[in-house]
């Protein structure tokens, strides 16, 4: 009965979607954020346009998240973030413990910058390694699969690349000061929200400050259970600041550090147990110095960053104990403009990675790769209805293991991808990479298994990993809408697991659906990934920090813009279709269940009283039907009596926003 009846609420939001993308009698409309805080925009295409590189054939099957994505995810998490992109599921709940999966692959094997800085600090497998504050985020933009040789090294599975708020983003046209003030509560869970943001220029300098703080208790599931570790309290903040010369020399020093400290649960990604509560101290930290010449000629337009990142993570749950992994990275290139459609970027790149634990009962004991890295990606239009990107790079790696053991890897890297326009509305796009991804640290909580008498890792055993990834897709435009989708493949060898190897796959395919009308717009993905170990599909345990058995997934969002009220509508749909993987390892021992399908409904309205300028008042209903679901990326749903860490049940929030 419960299949039957997702399946009808998936037919009938399909067939909805449908009518709502065909009614071609109207026109699309790209809106953007006024001065006094209004529409904005949800079209991914206004965030391709802003990228420097958003034509690009190796940005084809680029996921841009849309200005109105960002804007509502300001006071809230990753899951908000990324809701609208089906393609990039978050799991785990709360932002401690969620975690990212694109095309069903953890990531932890993708290239992820920050400002620059790369990130991907691995961390104790039970938290997540990759949280960011969704507040002061600009810009992101996440590559499935192919991501270009410039984008950084061992990105075997793509790369997610995001940018923090400028102080440009906040002041006003012909203004020197501005900011915004945002305040919320949610109702479930009693979960209050703050955060100012300030910012000034003059003379070329300019100088940004952001901080929040998001306090509260457990929240109840749609069940009406309390969940247990999962009261709000989180802060972070950023420091940003930056200096452009009149002759086109820009200089600029961000800083950003997020703090989680609270009671959860033994496991802080499970759902409650029988184990007393612990707290799980946990603090990240990112900075990054870029400098940019933005008055460059054909031949010199060279750009510096360097880059530290670290997180930590104090879980006492044997032992007080503590693991830290950071990142200290670096990268010079320079960009040659051949013509007006035709680049080359070359340069060299540079980081170290540390991965520790420290306890009281053992010394400390870690993990350390160095990677230097030289690439060059080529992109160019070699005729009218043809775009090519190609690059390739070079990296070596010293690794450094927890008995001493040390050895040195290196390889090539190599990628492809080119569009070619059928037709001034068709467009077919394929791509390919083969990659090096080198000898990762491990989850430095489980370095302690090598204190094991006769579990120490053999790490002779191990080979670097290697990645080959493939797509195929199409894009069709007419008027205000856009339809697309494609059919990828990844495929990793040699991917580390402690002291042994397996191979690791993801294959699938995505569609995607835009439409624009006066004064709206509604965008709908859907993705549907498969992922297996060494040529079986496996429960979630066995692929963790890899992949995750996610089968078809589906967003669909929709806003409308009512100026006679000054008001902007609107609402989203998360659904997942049931699953079954079908395990047929003979590494799983423990009885399996079909991961239950659900659909969640979220709605909201806006408004902007016209006698105050700049202030937006906003309600929002989210899940207004009180679904009792864990999310399908939240780890462990395949496992039968397993508990879960379940979403929260219907929540209304409020929030106001004052912008000066």
């Amino acid at each position: 009965m419960t299949t039957k009846f997702h399946s009808a609420r998936a037919h009938l939001l399909c067939g909805s979607a449908c009518i709502l993308l065909s009614a071609t009698q109207s026109f699309a409309q790209s809106e953007t954020q006024t001065p006094d805080g209004g529409a904005i925009s949800l079209d991914p295409i206004v965030v391709r346009k802003e990228d420097p590189k958003g034509d690009a054939a190796d940005r084809a099957s680029s996921v841009y998240v849309a200005d109105a994505e960002l804007e509502r995810a300001r006071s809230g998490n990753l899951k908000d973030l990324f809701s609208g992109i089906a393609n990039v599921s978050v799991g785990g709940a709360i932002p401690l413990t969620q975690k990212i999966f694109v095309n069903g692959i953890d990531m932890l094997n993708l290239a992820i910058s920050l400002d620059g800085a790369l990130q991907n600090n691995r961390a104790f497998h039970h938290v997540s390694a990759n949280v960011f504050d969704p507040g002061l985020l600009k810009f992101v933009r996440v590559d499935p699969g192919i991501a270009a040789a410039d984008t950084g090294p061992n990105a075997v599975a793509g790369a997610v690349v995001m940018e923090t708020v400028d102080a440009a983003d906040i002041i006003r046209d012909g203004e020197s000061f501005g900011g915004n003030v945002r305040l919320s509560y949610g109702d479930n869970g009693n979960t209050w929200g703050r955060s100012v943001t300030l910012s000034t220029r003059a003379q070329g300098f300019e100088v940004l400050l952001y901080g929040r703080s998001v306090t509260g208790d457990d929240y109840e599931d749609g069940n009406g259970d309390v969940v247990t570790g999962t009261g709000a309290d989180l802060q972070s903040g950023l420091l940003k600041l930056a200096y452009e010369t009149d002759t086109g020399h820009r200089f600029e020093l961000s800083g950003q550090q997020l703090q989680d400290s609270s009671l959860r649960n033994f496991r802080a990604n499970f759902g409650p147990g029988t184990r007393p509560l612990v707290r799980y101290d946990t603090e990240r930290s990112s900075y990054a110095f870029n400098y940019e010449f933005l008055q460059g000629g054909a031949m010199w337009n060279p750009e510096v960053v360097v880059g530290f990142s670290e997180s930590l993570i104090n879980a006492p749950l044997f032992e007080a104990s503590e693991g830290t992994t950071n990142t200290l990275s670096a990268k010079i290139q320079n960009t040659f403009r051949l013509s007006g459609t035709d680049t080359i970027v070359a340069g060299i790149d540079y980081y170290d990675r540390e991965g520790s634990y420290q306890s009281d009962v053992s010394a400390p004991i870690d993990e350390n790769t160095q990677n230097i890295g030289v690439f060059a990606q080529a992109r160019f239009q070699p005729a009218d209805r043809w775009k090519i990107s190609t690059g390739l790079r070079f990296d070596r790696q010293d690794f450094e293991g927890v008995n001493g053991f040390r050895e040195t890897y290196s390889g090539a890297s190599g990628n492809f991808s080119a569009t070619y326009a059928l037709t001034e509305s068709f467009t077919l796009r394929a791509g390919y990479s083969n990659v090096f991804g080198g000898l990762q640290i491990e989850d430095n909580y489980i370095y302690t298994i090598t204190l094991i008498p006769g579990r120490e890792w053999d790490y002779a055993s191990l080979e670097p990993s290697r990645s080959q990834n493939w797509n195929l897709g199409f894009d069709w435009e007419s008027g205000g809408l856009t339809l697309g989708g494609e059919a990828f493949l990844t495929e990793i060898e040699d991917v580390r697991n402690g002291g042994d190897t397996f191979d690791f796959k993801s294959e699938g395919f995505n569609l995607y659906a835009t439409y624009g009308w006066t004064n709206g717009f509604a965008r709908l993905t859907f993705s549907d990934s498969e992922t297996s170990r060494d040529g079986d599909e496996v429960s979630s345990f066995y692929q963790l920090d890899f992949g995750a058995p996610l089968g078809q997934v589906l967003a669909l969002e929709v806003q409308q813009q009512l100026p006679r009220w000054n008001m902007l509508v609107g609402g989203s749909i998360d659904m997942a279709l049931d699953y079954d993987p079908n395990p047929n390892s003979s590494l799983e021992v423990d009885p399996l269940r079909t991961l239950e399908g659900y659909t969640v409904l979220n709605l909201f309205a806006e408004y902007t009283p016209p006698r105050f300028r700049g202030v937006t008042l906003r309600g929002e209903v989210r899940n207004v039907f009180d679904e009792a679901y864990a999310a399908r990326a939240t780890y462990g749903g395949d496992y039968a009596g397993f508990a879960t860490l379940n979403e929260p049940g219907r929540t209304l929030v409020v929030e106001a926003v004052a912008r000066f």
